[in-house]
């Protein structure tokens, strides 16, 4: 297939994920993840959530009788898998799921309405109300996630079926929706169909598409407000009612439509309506030209990263909502935290490395996917969070409400399930992550394990990286093309690192940093052999004074892996453990299912008192605990919560 120029990724069909850990997660996927979750689908989960995601589409198309269950955002699920599918079958075929997957393009082939429409819940529960909610009813969202699962296919396999729908489908948006007179003049309460319609345009070279995400951005907040005007034209009913009537309606701020783009300062809202949006945002400003919408882009990812992200690169401090809250209110234990929050935060920083040749948006993106995008789901691949929290003590979550939305184990699936498929498409799709090709250098932003045929110009770079990233400190990067080439690669040097090093063929190699890139430029030819060595210390992480939630306390991090403290390596009460500033760590082998992974050991001390349960509830002058020397055992965060229930913090203080 050919590629516009403008689209500036890898072909998955070129690259082959061959690292030993993530590479063991790409399986866990095609050979776990995708069957487990078309199971979910189909309702064959025992004592877990139903779905009857596939069951809606088999009645809306007619074949079955019967109601519509679920969240009126059912569809997007089965769109996710698909794309999940899509993106498994680039780097194994696999006939009998591309069959599987074929026959669930049929279904939702005769879902559609004849003028293009498709949303299972307005055809079978409300056909008289398309188009009537926007600020609520995520009608533009399932279409968002549909028209990326139709581009993935179709760049997948070649296969258009779903392809024409979702184009089908966009130009009735297209038609709804717009600046004239007859036409809606709304835009989506959930973004993503922005981001979804600019990749859409990237496969068909249509300019509508790539208007319509602009009219959408550019309507976004204007007054008089869209939502207020369609509250009043259908009768001031409200689809949710979680915080009072109408509150998606009155709060404008939580899907970012308080006041045009251009003129907001802060991360607001919910988390992961933010990312989705501002990814699309950054895409438009590239290939627009567009100074304003660049400049939004920057400030509103510098407001998130540097005042409103957990270290973990999880977004979003409240529940209610799923929302941001303000800047450095950042707590541990009740945070949110989405998995979908951080997915698309990793979309987001895609979207802006393809805009800014700068390594700080990839080390964000690879922080997100190393510690929260992984923990999001167990390492069974049957079990998933969606609230990711950096602090968990168990035996205080039933009987306080603030907890209700943590879970202290990941679950078998959700009612609200936009997570498991999420992660799966991700994870299938690291190689659109890893590289940014462009016309002057090929970008390296993420060291996983790979090989690699990237076209520069009429000819074709073969690259193989490999290494035990991040577990060691050495990344090789192998030209395996045979025919020479001039070309620059550019080398993400991580902002954990010191004192990277780069070689080229075993001596010191000639370039220049920018903007946290190695840039090495030369012909290459097959044989040519980059070792990047990033020193790997254990890095003690201190929050900022404004972080009141974790003053007096430090995290542990290496490479860029967070670690934690679980219970059952070191017993209950965490919140009784230090770590001691003169302490020195030693790395671990893990074994069982810590196998081919570092874990950390130091000495701490830990608070003990006698018999606590008998003793007054404060005491005056005298403490009542004394402190005993105890090893701690530091885990990979993404890894707590595989070994049963228990206690598990990031921060803990230090003595």
């Amino acid at each position: 297939m050919n590629q516009p120029d403008h689209l500036q990724e890898v072909d998955l069909h070129q690259l082959n994920v061959t690292d030993r850990f993530l590479g063991q997660y790409q399986r866990l996927v095609r050979d776990v993840v995708i069957p487990y979750q078309w199971d979910a689908l189909n309702d064959r989960i025992s004592d877990a959530e139903p779905s009857h995601a596939i069951e809606n589409f088999a009645i809306a198309a007619g074949r079955k009788q019967g109601e519509f269950y679920g969240m009126v955002f059912q569809d997007s699920d089965v769109a996710k898998w698909l794309e999940a599918v899509a993106w498994s079958l680039c780097q194994k075929p696999d006939p009998q799921l591309e069959q599987t997957a074929d026959e669930v393009i049929a279904l939702i082939e005769e879902a559609q309405c004849e003028d293009g429409y498709l949303n299972t819940y307005f055809t079978v529960k409300a056909p008289g109300q398309r188009w009537t909610n926007l600020a609520e009813c995520h009608e533009l969202y399932c279409a968002g996630h549909m028209i990326e699962a139709g581009v993935a296919f179709y760049q997948a396999t070649g296969k258009r079926r779903l392809l024409e729908v979702v184009c089908r489908f966009a130009d009735h948006i297209d038609h709804v929706f717009g600046p004239q007179a007859h036409q809606l003049h709304g835009y989506p309460g959930h973004p993503e169909v922005e981001l979804a319609l600019m990749r859409l345009f990237e496969v068909t070279d249509n300019p509508r598409y790539l208007q319509l995400a602009n009219y959408f951005v550019e309507e976004r907040g204007k007054s008089p407000h869209f939502y207020d005007i369609e509250y009043e034209k259908r009768g001031r009913t409200s689809y949710w009612h979680s915080y009072g009537p109408a509150w998606m309606v009155v709060d404008k701020a939580y899907s970012q439509a308080h006041q045009p783009l251009a003129l907001q300062e802060t991360a607001t809202g919910h988390a992961v309506r933010f990312v989705y949006l501002m990814a699309g945002v950054a895409h438009l400003a590239r290939l627009h030209h567009d100074e304003e919408k660049r400049q939004t882009s920057l400030r509103l990812w510098e407001s998130m990263v540097q005042r409103q992200m957990y270290i973990t690169g999880g977004i979003g401090a409240q529940s209610q909502g799923e929302a941001f809250t303000s800047d450095y209110d950042l707590p541990n234990d009740t945070v949110y935290a989405e998995s979908c929050a951080s997915i698309g935060l990793m979309m987001y920083a895609r979207r802006m490395l393809q805009m800014e040749d700068d390594s700080r948006f990839a080390d964000v993106m690879e922080r997100a996917l190393y510690n929260t995008v992984l923990g999001g789901m167990a390492l069974d691949g049957k079990h998933f969070f969606y609230v990711n929290p950096l602090e968990v003590h168990p035996a205080s979550l039933s009987g306080n409400h603030i907890y209700d939305h943590i879970k202290p184990v990941r679950q078998r699936w959700f009612g609200c399930a936009c997570c498991p498929p999420n992660i799966a498409r991700v994870l299938m799709s690291l190689g659109h992550y890893i590289y940014t090709p462009k016309p002057q250098a090929l970008y390296i932003n993420l060291y996983i394990g790979n090989d690699v045929t990237v076209p520069v110009g009429d000819a074709s770079l073969g690259l193989k990286i490999s290494g035990d990233y991040p577990w060691h400190e050495h990344v090789d990067i192998a030209i395996t093309s045979s025919t020479p080439l001039q070309h620059t690669l550019a080398l993400r040097l991580p902002d954990w690192c010191d004192t990277p090093q780069v070689q080229l063929n075993g001596a010191p190699c000639p370039g220049e940093v920018r903007k946290g890139y190695f840039y090495a430029s030369r012909l290459w030819e097959e044989g040519d052999r980059l070792t990047l060595t990033l020193p790997m210390p254990v890095r003690r992480v201190y929050g900022n004074p404004l972080l009141r939630h974790v003053a007096g306390k430090v995290a542990v991090q290496r490479g860029p892996l967070v670690y934690c403290l679980e219970q059952a390596d070191n017993g209950a009460e965490l919140h009784n453990l230090s770590l001691p500033r003169a302490s020195e760590f030693q790395l671990i082998n893990g074994k069982g299912i810590f196998a081919h992974k570092v874990l950390l050991q130091a000495p701490g001390v830990r608070r003990r008192s006698s018999r606590p349960e008998q003793q007054a509830l404060y005491h005056y002058d005298t403490s009542p605990v004394h402190d005993e020397v105890q090893p701690l055992t530091f885990i990979p965060w993404f890894s707590w919560a595989n070994r049963g229930e228990g206690e598990m913090r990031i921060w803990i203080n230090e003595a």
